[in-house]
């Protein structure tokens, strides 16, 4: 009986450590554990688990082991990139009025996308150029020249990159 207990408890045991090894896998890839991101979309859309697993085209199971860190990560890139697009959704004015049809809009245009991944999408090989459309949305020339301007004594590459999205955006 003794060697029946310790034997499961060395196996809690090493769950535990394959759980949190997963939580820590999570926060580096995803920036945060994918349970936190999952359960404020359940919340935002007044959904379950296995509603909002359906939306992003993924089984309720799998969702649950991802968010629980039983499962480290989420293999398909595009069951990804639609909870990318949801967690967008939810800034939009419509949506965060939280109106039951527009979050009924919202999830129903998320279930039928049919997202991509591909290099055009992603940065590549460490391409910056991604970051100038970003960088031109929330700041305008001036501001981005002043940023620049304050940051090159101590931050010289971050000031250099402000100033080829200005240049890019005068292309």
């Amino acid at each position: 009986m003794r060697v029946g207990v310790r034997a499961t408890g060395e196996a809690e045991v090493e769950d535990h450590k394959i759980v949190q090894r997963n939580l820590a896998l999570q926060r580096e890839w995803y920036g945060e554990p994918l349970g936190d991101r999952v359960r404020r979309l359940v919340v935002a859309f007044n959904v379950s688990q296995a509603q909002l697993a359906d939306v992003l085209g993924i089984s309720a199971p799998m969702l649950s082991q991802v968010m629980s860190g039983r499962r480290a990560k989420i293999g398909n890139p595009a069951v990804l990139a639609r909870m990318i697009m949801l967690e967008r959704k939810v800034l939009t004015p419509d949506v965060a009025t939280g109106a039951p049809e527009a979050l009924q809009r919202a999830l129903d245009d998320v279930r039928e996308s049919k997202p991509t991944v591909s290099r055009d999408s992603l940065p590549v090989n460490g391409d910056e150029s991604v970051a100038y459309p970003v960088l031109r949305r929330v700041a305008d020339r001036t501001e981005l020249q002043q940023a620049a301007d304050m940051l090159s004594d101590d931050f010289p590459a971050i000031a250099e990159l402000f100033r080829r999205a200005i240049r890019a955006a005068s292309r």
